[in-house]
């Protein structure tokens, strides 16, 4: 059982950006925010609005070959490698460095030395496939289960508690399979066939270049093994509905639900102690997993393990078993066609052991005060338009109104990187062996997570590094979380236009705020507690009126065989929706201040405003990518996200003159207005 600290933050999908530098006196895009050659003005806002602000530069923009997508977002995300790889290599060559200097600067040159992992080649996998070929009992297999860095039919790992967020619970839940979800395993059509074929290759290859017995014969109990498991987990869209998920057990009724794993020891070896509750997120998959572990023979999970291990951490060996990781998992899924520089999957690989150090030195030189002061000023005016929203809004009776103003004013906004960072002094980090490092790197993990799990929940935690561009709100603790690097343009340029400002970044923090009263974060209280605080009605009138969001979503295809799932992107789309309409409102309460907006480049504010934010979302992906986000991923694509929430927009139509026949129109009776 894989150990995990399982959390419900709500997260935009946003790339990584560029640093904070010296500030340009013009903006970055265009004249006011926004490179007007992108636009394809012989579409008609209202047939898609997306490709009237986007089409040009969509017909014109080529995916790099080391990419599943193209976009602002990517090429924002190679600067922020760059910084990186500045910090990395300084730290790597500096002979007067700190301790956290020497971890990061090792971890790096270890995983750069690829001349020292082809010497190696495959021992340094011994020690661990020696571990999974020593298991020969059920309780040895259940200890390899919980061991970081190895895999698990099911998680297993504390929470802060859905009813009461101060403190932390156990949860266990389904796991994470080979293939990216259950759809991949049980659809029944040719692409799906084509992905599982390439798998069972895959894993034929995995075996043959790591020296694991078994061939073909294994690679096909590998792959019935993952299905039996694929048919027993849960869809995306119900792993989203708090309600479902929030199954408090003892450990004997969880015993009985499951009693092959033993929980009673488990929990023990785990370090878990014996709680007085866990909490199942999904008990009919965690029941089903224990049958299989049971009715499985040990010499397939033995076999899993290992395949599992060695694809797992396939950049730490050699060059070879890493190809074959990308041929999979980036060219087969993804449609990519080249493997990414060593060094920029060198920094991917130090932000996920070390990336709380990296971003603590980060900081100090691409985060300067003004950004966050302007992140603050922003927050309150989107504060004071979700107020205002709320308090006219006509569907919700006063009782709910009165909670949910009370939630809004609770709301604690994070801007910029933790007050207290993860003290990493106790991870050894050794120069020459980037696998020894990654499994450091878990355990370090393990513990941390065993060290917080006796005491109150730690409201300063962070969920994201500061050199992270994107944002997030934790229902559990109602906090709206942006890391310093989200300020950057297309999102927030200090010399563009307002319009363009509340647009792009105003959206997104009015998206953030906006999961405080979706479908899920409704659910929970100002002090972040799963608790029901609406009435009757007003929650049957809300659920009205997602459910035509719902709608509305599943009718768009991206293609012609696989739609958008309303029921899954539904809190995201709420967040859009939200954010872009209390940004505007924002915006409306700015001019009100500052003076109507002039008309720039033969465009109005209100015009500007949503140009920025259909900038905002230019995105190309490749097709297999595309289809595996339309399929597994909370999110929208982005030219839904744009098409789908505009359309809802009254200031947008007569911001662009949209008119009955065109094909976003949408009566008024039916656009959705949620806050």
């Amino acid at each position: 059982m894989k150990f995990r600290m399982l959390t419900l933050a709500s997260a935009s999908l946003i790339a990584v950006a560029l640093p904070v530098s010296a500030q340009p006196s013009k903006p970055v895009h265009g004249d006011w925010g926004y490179n007007a050659s992108a636009m394809d003005k012989s579409v008609k806002p209202g047939d898609d609005f997306w490709a009237y602000v986007n089409g040009t530069w969509n017909k014109n923009t080529q995916i790099a070959s080391d990419r599943a997508s193209a976009g602002p977002f990517v090429t924002l995300s190679d600067g922020a490698e760059r910084d990186v790889r500045q910090i990395v290599e300084q730290l790597a060559n500096d002979p007067n460095r700190d301790h956290l200097g020497q971890q990061i600067g090792d971890y790096y040159s270890s995983f750069m030395d690829t001349a020292a992992i082809e010497a190696a080649g495959t021992a340094p996998l011994k020690p661990y496939l020696a571990e999974i070929n020593a298991a020969n009992t059920r309780q040895q297999l259940l200890s390899l289960f919980i061991k970081p860095g190895f895999a698990a039919p099911i998680d297993l790992g504390p929470g802060p508690n859905f009813k009461n967020p101060d403190v932390y619970a156990v949860f266990t839940g389904q796991a994470t399979l080979g293939l990216p979800s259950r759809e991949y395993y049980l659809e029944d059509n040719a692409k799906m066939k084509a992905h599982r074929a390439a798998y069972r290759d895959y894993i034929i290859n995995i075996e043959k270049l790591a020296g694991l017995p078994g061939g073909e014969a294994a690679a096909d109990r590998i792959i019935a093994l993952e299905t039996e498991l694929s048919k027993v987990q849960w869809p995306a869209a119900d792993r989203r509905d708090i309600d479902k998920i929030y199954n408090p057990m003892s450990v004997a009724q969880l015993q009985k639900l499951a009693p092959q794993f033993d929980w009673a020891s488990t929990l023990a070896k785990a370090g878990l102690g014996s709680p007085k509750t866990l909490i199942v997120t999904e008990p009919s998959a965690v029941a089903g997993a224990g049958k299989i572990l049971a009715s499985t023979p040990l010499s397939t999970w033995k076999e899993w393990l290992a395949f599992r291990f060695v694809s797992d951490h396939a950049q730490y060996l050699p060059k070879a078993i890493d190809d074959a990781r990308f041929a999979f998992y980036s060219k087969e899924l993804n449609g990519v066609q080249q493997q990414r520089e060593r060094w920029k999957r060198g920094v991917a690989a130090v932000n996920g052991a070390l990336g709380e150090g990296v971003g603590q030195i980060y900081v100090k030189t691409h985060f300067p005060a003004s950004s966050e002061a302007q992140m603050k000023e922003l927050i309150g005016n989107l504060e004071d338009a979700y107020r205002e929203r709320i308090s006219s809004n006509q569907w919700m009776d006063e009782a709910t109104r009165k909670a949910a103003l009370e939630k809004l004013a609770a709301f604690e906004p994070r801007i910029g990187h933790p007050v207290k960072y993860i003290d990493y002094s106790s991870m050894k980090i050794v120069k020459g062996n980037p696998l020894a490092n990654a499994m450091a790197a878990a355990d370090f993990d393990y513990k941390l997570q065993l060290k917080r799990y006796p005491k109150p929940v730690d409201r300063t935690l962070w969920g994201m590094y500061p050199q992270t561009i994107n944002a997030y709100y934790n229902p559990l603790a109602n906090q709206i979380t942006f890391p310093a690097a989200i300020l950057q343009p297309p999102f927030f340029d200090p010399n563009a236009d307002a319009a363009a400002n509340y647009g792009a970044i105003g959206a997104v923090i009015g998206h953030e705020m906006g999961h405080g009263f979706d479908n899920e974060g409704r659910k929970f209280d100002p002090k972040g507690k799963l608790r029901d605080w609406w009435t009757t009605s007003s929650a049957k009138s809300f659920t009205a009126k997602t459910d035509a969001l719902v709608a509305q979503y599943n009718s768009f295809f991206p293609f012609s065989d696989l739609h958008v799932n309303g029921k899954l992107t539904l809190g995201e789309n709420i967040g859009d929706l939200s954010g872009v309409e209390a940004a505007y409102a924002a915006f409306k309460k700015y001019e009100a201040k500052h003076g109507a907006s002039p008309v720039i480049d033969g465009l109005t504010g209100d015009q500007r405003f949503f140009i920025a934010y259909a900038q905002a979302w230019q995105e190309k992906q490749r097709e297999d990518a595309e289809r595996q986000q339309v399929i597994t991923n909370e999110h929208s694509p982005g030219k839904y996200r744009v098409n789908g929430v505009v359309r809802n927009v009254d200031a947008w139509y007569k911001a662009f003159n949209v008119q009955p026949g065109d094909k976003l129109y949408l009566a008024p009776d039916q656009r959705v207005h949620i806050w």
